[in-house]
């Protein structure tokens, strides 16, 4: 709740008096036509920035390894962005250090390395995603046992199973035959 006060109530003060305090030394239109330029050049650094990084996720998507680090990377581009084209000077400064790949790479790989999706697959269990390891438990709707708590699946791993049908879904499920 306190986060949300600060970026809500507090950021937005900070930045009018920010802008008043700037359009006192260069004057009014000045600091406007700064605020335009900087969404202007922000807007450049992300989109080119953006493009080499889908570059680069593609190339490790096609050799079949996941851009988890590119992935981490996006996010913080498209919060750069958002940042870049808020009027206000303190935001671009921290939309501008999103856009350099050296800060942009450092808390990109923060957020992947401590960022976990979890997953409820229609009463079959919870599965847990991390950069580095896969998670699933619980039981399905139908009593069967879920058996993937073992090691991450690794490339080139043969991954068995076996449908079961009831006769019921035979009936069902088979073409009738007219005679």
């Amino acid at each position: 709740m306190a986060k949300l006060f600060l970026l809500f109530v507090i950021m937005p003060i900070l930045e009018i008096a920010v802008l008043i305090h700037v359009g006192e030394i260069i004057g009014g239109w000045n600091t406007v036509a700064l605020v335009i330029l900087s969404a202007l050049i922000g807007a450049h650094l992300v989109r080119r920035e953006g493009l080499s990084t889908l570059a680069k996720a593609q190339a490790k998507m096609q050799s079949g390894q996941v851009p988890a680090a590119e992935i981490g990377a996006g996010l913080m581009l498209l919060v750069a962005g958002i940042l870049l084209v808020t009027p206000g000077f303190i935001t671009d400064i921290f939309g501008l250090l999103l856009t350099l790949p050296v800060t942009r790479n450092m808390l990109a790989g923060f957020v992947v390395k401590h960022l976990q999706f979890r997953t409820v697959a229609g009463g079959f269990g919870t599965s847990d995603f991390t950069q580095s390891s896969f998670h699933q438990s619980g039981s399905g709707q139908d009593g069967f046992e879920s058996h993937t708590n073992r090691a991450p699946r690794q490339p080139g791993d043969i991954i068995d199973g076996e449908v079961l049908r009831s006769s019921n879904d035979r009936d069902r499920h088979e073409p009738k035959r007219l005679d």
